[in-house]
C-alpha cells in the first residue's frame, strides 16, 4: 500500500505517526495553525471539525516532541573554567537550577515585612 505523500497545504489528511516523524517542525506548526483557523471560523460539518480537532491534537504532540528534542540539543553557558575555556551544561541539567532560583526569588518575594509594614496589592 502506498504511502499518502504531503500535499501543498501541509499533510495529507490521514498522516501516519511514521509520516509525522518525517515532517518538520515548522510545517507540522503551519498545518496546525491552519486547522485551528478552519475551527475558529466554523460553519462545517460537525464530523469534519472533530477529525480537524484530532489530527490537530496529533500535530500538537508531534510539536511538543520536536521541541523537547530541540531542547535536549541546547547548551547553556553556565560560566568559565580555570582556563578561560567556556563551560556549558544540558538545558535539562540547569532546569532545576533555574527552578531553584525561581523558588528562592519567591520566598524572598513572599517573606514578611521586617519592618511590620503592610502593602496594598
Amino acid at each position: 500500500m502506498a504511502k499518502k505523500k504531503l500535499t501543498a497545504g501541509g499533510l495529507a489528511k490521514d498522516a501516519s505517526t511514521d509520516e509525522l516523524a518525517e515532517v518538520g517542525f515548522e510545517e507540522s506548526l503551519s498545518e496546525l495553525e491552519q486547522i485551528v483557523r478552519r475551527l475558529e471560523h466554523g460553519g462545517g460539518a460537525l464530523d469534519e471539525a472533530l477529525k480537524d480537532y484530532a489530527k490537530a491534537i496529533h500535530l500538537l504532540k508531534h510539536c511538543h516532541a520536536r521541541l523537547e528534542t530541540a531542547e535536549r540539543q541546547i547548551e547553556i553557558l553556565s560560566g568559565f573554567d580555570a582556563l578561560g575555556n567556556p563551560v556549558t551544561n544540558q538545558m535539562r541539567e540547569t532546569e532545576k537550577d533555574l527552578d531553584e532560583k525561581q523558588a528562592g526569588r519567591a520566598s524572598r518575594r513572599s517573606a514578611p515585612d521586617p519592618l511590620g509594614l503592610e502593602y496594598p496589592d
